[in-house]
Protein backbone atom coordinates (compact mmCIF):
# COMPACT_ATOMS: atom_id res chain seq x y z
CA UNK A 1 0.00 0.00 0.00
CA UNK A 2 3.02 2.31 -0.17
CA UNK A 3 2.04 4.19 -3.32
CA UNK A 4 -1.59 4.51 -2.26
CA UNK A 5 -0.68 5.72 1.23
CA UNK A 6 1.97 8.14 -0.03
CA UNK A 7 -0.35 9.55 -2.68
CA UNK A 8 -3.15 9.93 -0.16
CA UNK A 9 -0.95 11.77 2.35
CA UNK A 10 0.50 14.09 -0.31
CA UNK A 11 -3.10 15.03 -1.14
CA UNK A 12 -4.12 15.40 2.53
CA UNK A 13 -6.33 12.30 2.46
CA UNK A 14 -5.35 10.58 5.70
CA UNK A 15 -4.33 6.94 5.08
CA UNK A 16 -4.97 4.26 7.69
CA UNK A 17 -1.25 4.04 8.50
CA UNK A 18 1.28 6.79 8.97
CA UNK A 19 3.41 6.67 5.82
CA UNK A 20 7.17 7.10 5.82
CA UNK A 21 10.25 7.80 3.78
CA UNK A 22 13.96 7.72 4.58
CA UNK A 23 17.18 9.11 3.14
CA UNK A 24 20.47 7.20 2.63
CA UNK A 25 19.32 4.06 4.45
CA UNK A 26 19.12 2.35 1.07
CA UNK A 27 22.92 2.72 0.89
CA UNK A 28 23.56 1.21 4.35
CA UNK A 29 24.68 -2.19 3.08
CA UNK A 30 24.88 -3.95 6.44
CA UNK A 31 21.36 -2.79 7.25
CA UNK A 32 20.13 -3.89 3.85
CA UNK A 33 21.62 -7.34 4.34
CA UNK A 34 19.98 -7.62 7.74
CA UNK A 35 16.56 -6.61 6.36
CA UNK A 36 16.53 -8.32 2.95
CA UNK A 37 19.04 -11.15 3.31
CA UNK A 38 20.64 -10.05 0.04
CA UNK A 39 24.41 -10.27 -0.31
CA UNK A 40 25.45 -6.71 -1.13
CA UNK A 41 28.66 -4.84 -0.33
CA UNK A 42 30.47 -1.61 -1.11
CA UNK A 43 32.27 -3.48 -3.89
CA UNK A 44 29.08 -4.88 -5.44
CA UNK A 45 28.06 -3.78 -8.90
CA UNK A 46 25.91 -0.70 -9.31
CA UNK A 47 23.05 -2.89 -10.54
CA UNK A 48 23.30 -5.20 -7.53
CA UNK A 49 23.38 -2.24 -5.17
CA UNK A 50 20.40 -0.57 -6.81
CA UNK A 51 18.34 -3.77 -6.78
CA UNK A 52 19.21 -4.37 -3.12
CA UNK A 53 18.34 -0.77 -2.25
CA UNK A 54 14.97 -1.11 -3.95
CA UNK A 55 14.26 -4.36 -2.11
CA UNK A 56 15.08 -2.60 1.14
CA UNK A 57 12.80 0.35 0.33
CA UNK A 58 9.97 -2.07 -0.31
CA UNK A 59 10.66 -3.99 2.90
CA UNK A 60 10.65 -0.75 4.89
CA UNK A 61 7.59 0.49 3.00
CA UNK A 62 8.85 3.78 1.58
CA UNK A 63 5.82 5.82 0.54
CA UNK A 64 7.50 8.58 -1.44
CA UNK A 65 10.90 9.03 -3.01
CA UNK A 66 12.75 12.34 -2.50
CA UNK A 67 14.18 13.40 -5.86
CA UNK A 68 15.37 16.43 -7.82
CA UNK A 69 16.91 16.88 -11.27
CA UNK A 70 18.30 20.41 -11.51
CA UNK A 71 21.50 20.58 -9.50
CA UNK A 72 25.11 21.73 -9.71
CA UNK A 73 25.59 20.15 -13.12
CA UNK A 74 23.77 23.14 -14.57
CA UNK A 75 26.73 25.33 -13.57
CA UNK A 76 29.38 23.53 -15.61
CA UNK A 77 32.90 24.75 -14.85
CA UNK A 78 31.56 27.48 -12.55
CA UNK A 79 30.57 24.92 -9.93
CA UNK A 80 32.40 25.46 -6.63
CA UNK A 81 32.77 22.12 -4.86
CA UNK A 82 33.44 22.53 -1.15
CA UNK A 83 34.35 18.85 -0.99
CA UNK A 84 32.68 16.05 0.89
CA UNK A 85 33.81 14.15 3.96
CA UNK A 86 33.38 10.40 4.29
CA UNK A 87 29.71 9.69 4.89
CA UNK A 88 28.63 6.73 2.78
CA UNK A 89 29.75 3.13 3.27
CA UNK A 90 33.34 2.65 2.20
CA UNK A 91 33.91 6.39 1.93
CA UNK A 92 32.85 6.35 -1.72
CA UNK A 93 31.39 9.84 -1.39
CA UNK A 94 34.62 11.57 -0.37
CA UNK A 95 35.50 14.49 -2.65
CA UNK A 96 38.26 17.03 -2.63
CA UNK A 97 37.44 20.72 -2.89
CA UNK A 98 37.21 22.59 -6.17
CA UNK A 99 38.07 26.26 -5.53
CA UNK A 100 35.59 28.95 -6.43
CA UNK A 101 35.90 30.46 -9.88
CA UNK A 102 34.98 33.75 -8.22
CA UNK A 103 38.01 35.38 -6.61
CA UNK A 104 36.63 38.85 -5.87
CA UNK A 105 33.28 39.86 -4.35
CA UNK A 106 32.72 42.25 -7.25
CA UNK A 107 32.59 39.25 -9.58
CA UNK A 108 29.80 37.78 -7.46
CA UNK A 109 27.88 41.04 -7.27
CA UNK A 110 28.11 41.47 -11.06
CA UNK A 111 27.24 37.85 -11.85
CA UNK A 112 24.76 37.50 -14.72
CA UNK A 113 23.50 33.92 -15.08
CA UNK A 114 22.02 34.56 -18.51
CA UNK A 115 25.42 35.64 -19.79
CA UNK A 116 27.53 33.05 -17.98
CA UNK A 117 25.19 30.04 -17.83
CA UNK A 118 23.00 30.67 -20.85
CA UNK A 119 19.37 29.99 -21.63
CA UNK A 120 17.92 26.51 -22.04
CA UNK A 121 15.52 25.37 -24.71
CA UNK A 122 12.12 25.12 -23.04
CA UNK A 123 11.01 21.99 -24.90
CA UNK A 124 14.26 20.29 -23.96
CA UNK A 125 13.76 21.23 -20.30
CA UNK A 126 10.24 19.81 -20.34
CA UNK A 127 11.56 16.58 -21.88
CA UNK A 128 14.36 16.35 -19.29
CA UNK A 129 11.94 16.69 -16.40
CA UNK A 130 9.49 14.20 -17.90
CA UNK A 131 12.25 11.65 -18.53
CA UNK A 132 13.64 12.05 -15.01
CA UNK A 133 10.23 11.59 -13.43
CA UNK A 134 9.34 8.59 -15.59
CA UNK A 135 12.69 6.94 -14.79
CA UNK A 136 11.99 7.39 -11.08
CA UNK A 137 8.49 5.93 -11.46
CA UNK A 138 9.95 2.95 -13.33
CA UNK A 139 12.53 2.32 -10.60
CA UNK A 140 10.19 2.91 -7.66
CA UNK A 141 6.64 2.08 -8.80
CA UNK A 142 5.71 1.19 -5.22
CA UNK A 143 5.97 4.82 -4.01
CA UNK A 144 4.91 8.31 -4.97
CA UNK A 145 7.63 10.02 -7.00
CA UNK A 146 8.68 13.54 -7.86
CA UNK A 147 11.28 15.69 -9.58
CA UNK A 148 12.36 19.27 -9.04
CA UNK A 149 15.21 21.68 -8.40
CA UNK A 150 18.03 21.46 -5.88
CA UNK A 151 19.79 24.77 -6.62
CA UNK A 152 16.64 26.84 -6.26
CA UNK A 153 18.21 30.06 -4.94
CA UNK A 154 20.50 30.04 -1.88
CA UNK A 155 21.68 26.52 -2.69
CA UNK A 156 22.52 27.85 -6.13
CA UNK A 157 24.74 30.51 -4.59
CA UNK A 158 26.48 27.94 -2.38
CA UNK A 159 27.21 25.84 -5.45
CA UNK A 160 28.32 28.73 -7.61
CA UNK A 161 30.34 30.86 -5.20
CA UNK A 162 31.10 28.73 -2.14
CA UNK A 163 30.27 29.93 1.35
CA UNK A 164 33.30 32.18 1.79
CA UNK A 165 32.75 34.23 -1.35
CA UNK A 166 28.98 34.22 -0.86
CA UNK A 167 29.25 35.73 2.63
CA UNK A 168 31.98 38.16 1.63
CA UNK A 169 30.00 39.51 -1.31
CA UNK A 170 26.84 39.83 0.78
CA UNK A 171 28.83 41.64 3.46
CA UNK A 172 30.29 44.05 0.91
CA UNK A 173 26.89 45.07 -0.46
CA UNK A 174 23.73 43.23 0.59
CA UNK A 175 21.56 45.28 -1.78
CA UNK A 176 23.67 44.47 -4.85
CA UNK A 177 23.77 40.86 -3.72
CA UNK A 178 19.98 40.97 -3.64
CA UNK A 179 19.91 42.39 -7.17
CA UNK A 180 22.10 39.48 -8.24
CA UNK A 181 19.70 37.10 -6.46
CA UNK A 182 16.86 38.55 -8.52
CA UNK A 183 18.83 37.95 -11.73
CA UNK A 184 19.50 34.36 -10.70
CA UNK A 185 15.83 33.87 -9.87
CA UNK A 186 14.82 35.11 -13.32
CA UNK A 187 17.22 32.55 -14.80
CA UNK A 188 15.86 29.77 -12.56
CA UNK A 189 12.30 30.70 -13.50
CA UNK A 190 12.80 28.97 -16.86
CA UNK A 191 12.97 25.64 -15.00
CA UNK A 192 9.78 26.31 -13.06
CA UNK A 193 7.98 27.43 -16.20
CA UNK A 194 9.06 24.16 -17.83
CA UNK A 195 7.90 22.12 -14.83
CA UNK A 196 4.50 23.75 -15.09
CA UNK A 197 4.19 22.45 -18.66
CA UNK A 198 4.86 18.84 -17.67
CA UNK A 199 2.41 16.19 -16.52
CA UNK A 200 4.42 15.64 -13.33
CA UNK A 201 2.09 15.91 -10.32
CA UNK A 202 4.56 16.43 -7.44
CA UNK A 203 7.50 18.85 -7.40
CA UNK A 204 10.36 19.08 -4.91
CA UNK A 205 11.65 22.60 -4.26
CA UNK A 206 14.93 22.23 -2.36
CA UNK A 207 16.85 25.23 -1.03
CA UNK A 208 19.21 25.17 1.97
CA UNK A 209 18.39 28.67 3.17
CA UNK A 210 19.72 28.52 6.74
CA UNK A 211 22.38 27.03 8.99
CA UNK A 212 21.70 24.70 11.90
CA UNK A 213 21.59 27.80 14.11
CA UNK A 214 19.12 29.62 11.87
CA UNK A 215 19.41 32.41 9.27
CA UNK A 216 22.92 33.30 8.11
CA UNK A 217 22.01 36.92 7.41
CA UNK A 218 19.39 39.48 8.40
CA UNK A 219 15.91 37.92 8.05
CA UNK A 220 14.78 41.11 6.34
CA UNK A 221 17.08 40.25 3.42
CA UNK A 222 15.31 36.91 2.95
CA UNK A 223 11.95 38.63 3.01
CA UNK A 224 13.04 41.12 0.38
CA UNK A 225 14.90 38.80 -2.00
CA UNK A 226 14.15 35.13 -1.31
CA UNK A 227 10.45 34.65 -0.63
CA UNK A 228 9.15 37.06 -3.30
CA UNK A 229 11.13 35.02 -5.83
CA UNK A 230 9.71 31.78 -4.43
CA UNK A 231 6.23 33.14 -5.08
CA UNK A 232 7.17 33.84 -8.70
CA UNK A 233 8.64 30.34 -9.08
CA UNK A 234 5.53 28.73 -7.68
CA UNK A 235 2.92 30.74 -9.55
CA UNK A 236 2.92 28.61 -12.73
CA UNK A 237 3.13 25.37 -10.72
CA UNK A 238 0.15 26.27 -8.58
CA UNK A 239 -1.81 27.39 -11.62
CA UNK A 240 -1.16 24.02 -13.26
CA UNK A 241 -2.39 22.15 -10.18
CA UNK A 242 0.87 20.60 -9.01
CA UNK A 243 1.71 19.70 -5.42
CA UNK A 244 4.92 21.38 -4.26
CA UNK A 245 7.09 20.22 -1.36
CA UNK A 246 9.68 22.55 0.16
CA UNK A 247 12.86 21.12 1.67
CA UNK A 248 15.71 22.81 3.54
CA UNK A 249 18.37 21.59 5.92
CA UNK A 250 19.04 23.47 9.14
CA UNK A 251 16.74 25.50 11.35
CA UNK A 252 14.18 27.52 9.38
CA UNK A 253 11.82 28.20 12.28
CA UNK A 254 12.17 31.92 11.57
CA UNK A 255 10.69 31.41 8.11
CA UNK A 256 8.08 28.65 8.42
CA UNK A 257 5.22 31.11 7.96
CA UNK A 258 7.00 32.94 5.12
CA UNK A 259 7.51 29.68 3.23
CA UNK A 260 3.90 28.62 3.75
CA UNK A 261 2.73 32.00 2.47
CA UNK A 262 4.59 31.37 -0.79
CA UNK A 263 2.10 28.62 -1.57
CA UNK A 264 3.97 25.36 -0.95
CA UNK A 265 1.93 22.31 0.00
CA UNK A 266 4.43 20.65 2.31
CA UNK A 267 7.55 20.86 4.44
CA UNK A 268 10.50 18.44 4.52
CA UNK A 269 12.93 19.29 7.30
CA UNK A 270 15.58 18.28 9.83
CA UNK A 271 15.23 17.98 13.62
CA UNK A 272 16.44 21.56 14.10
CA UNK A 273 13.16 22.87 12.68
CA UNK A 274 10.23 22.70 15.08
CA UNK A 275 7.85 19.85 14.26
CA UNK A 276 5.52 20.87 17.08
CA UNK A 277 5.02 24.38 15.65
CA UNK A 278 4.47 23.11 12.11
CA UNK A 279 1.94 20.54 13.32
CA UNK A 280 0.00 23.08 15.37
CA UNK A 281 -0.01 25.71 12.63
CA UNK A 282 -0.14 23.63 9.44
CA UNK A 283 -0.97 20.06 10.46
CA UNK A 284 -4.41 20.11 8.83
CA UNK A 285 -3.41 21.97 5.68
CA UNK A 286 0.12 20.89 4.71
CA UNK A 287 2.17 17.76 4.10
CA UNK A 288 4.74 17.30 6.89
CA UNK A 289 7.76 15.03 6.51
CA UNK A 290 10.01 14.39 9.51
CA UNK A 291 11.66 14.81 11.86
CA UNK A 292 13.16 11.98 13.94
CA UNK A 293 16.69 12.89 15.01
CA UNK A 294 19.41 10.84 13.31
CA UNK A 295 21.67 11.46 16.30
CA UNK A 296 19.34 9.41 18.48
CA UNK A 297 19.72 6.46 16.10
CA UNK A 298 23.49 6.93 16.05
CA UNK A 299 24.10 7.14 19.78
CA UNK A 300 20.83 6.54 21.61
CA UNK A 301 19.59 3.66 23.71
CA UNK A 302 16.49 1.68 22.82
CA UNK A 303 14.33 3.69 25.25
CA UNK A 304 15.65 6.91 23.69
CA UNK A 305 14.94 5.65 20.17
CA UNK A 306 11.42 4.64 21.17
CA UNK A 307 10.83 8.03 22.78
CA UNK A 308 11.97 9.81 19.61
CA UNK A 309 9.65 7.80 17.38
CA UNK A 310 6.80 8.29 19.85
CA UNK A 311 7.44 12.06 19.89
CA UNK A 312 7.13 12.32 16.12
CA UNK A 313 4.16 9.99 15.75
CA UNK A 314 2.28 11.54 18.64
CA UNK A 315 2.62 14.94 16.98
CA UNK A 316 1.87 13.72 13.47
CA UNK A 317 -0.79 11.09 14.08
CA UNK A 318 -3.78 13.39 13.53
CA UNK A 319 -2.22 15.20 10.56
CA UNK A 320 -3.57 13.79 7.27
CA UNK A 321 -0.36 14.59 5.38
CA UNK A 322 2.21 13.43 7.93
CA UNK A 323 5.12 11.15 6.98
CA UNK A 324 7.67 9.83 9.45
CA UNK A 325 11.30 10.20 8.37
CA UNK A 326 14.68 10.43 10.02
CA UNK A 327 16.18 13.83 9.39
CA UNK A 328 18.65 14.31 7.87
CA UNK A 329 19.72 10.73 6.95
CA UNK A 330 20.32 7.22 8.24
CA UNK A 331 24.03 7.04 7.35
CA UNK A 332 26.11 3.90 7.02
CA UNK A 333 27.66 4.28 10.49
CA UNK A 334 24.26 3.99 12.17
CA UNK A 335 24.30 0.79 14.28
CA UNK A 336 22.23 -1.83 12.51
CA UNK A 337 20.48 -2.86 15.70
CA UNK A 338 19.43 0.75 16.32
CA UNK A 339 18.03 1.16 12.82
CA UNK A 340 16.16 -2.14 13.10
CA UNK A 341 14.69 -1.12 16.42
CA UNK A 342 13.65 2.27 15.04
CA UNK A 343 11.76 0.49 12.27
CA UNK A 344 10.24 -1.97 14.75
CA UNK A 345 8.85 0.86 16.85
CA UNK A 346 7.58 2.66 13.76
CA UNK A 347 5.73 -0.46 12.61
CA UNK A 348 4.20 -0.89 16.07
CA UNK A 349 2.92 2.68 16.13
CA UNK A 350 2.19 3.43 12.49
CA UNK A 351 -1.41 2.18 12.44
CA UNK A 352 -3.82 5.03 13.07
Amino acid sequence: MSYEDGWAAIHMQMPDRIPRTEYSAEGHWELIKAVTGLDVEVESSERTQKDAGIAFMQAWNYDFIWNTLISHDEFGDLYTDMGHAVYAAGGVDRRETKPSSFTDPEQVLDFDPWEQLGQSNQNELIARFEAHYQASCASYPFAANMTGTYVTLISGFIGLFGWDMLLLAMGVDAERFGAMANRYALWMQQYYDALAETDIPVIMMHDDIVWSSGPFCNPAWYRQYVFPNYKKYLAPLLESGKRVMFCSDGNFNEFIDDIAACGVHGFVFEPMTDLDYIVKRYGQTHVIVGNADTRVLLWGTKPEIRAEVERCIQLGRDCPGYFLAVGNHIPANTPVENALYYNEVYEQLSKR
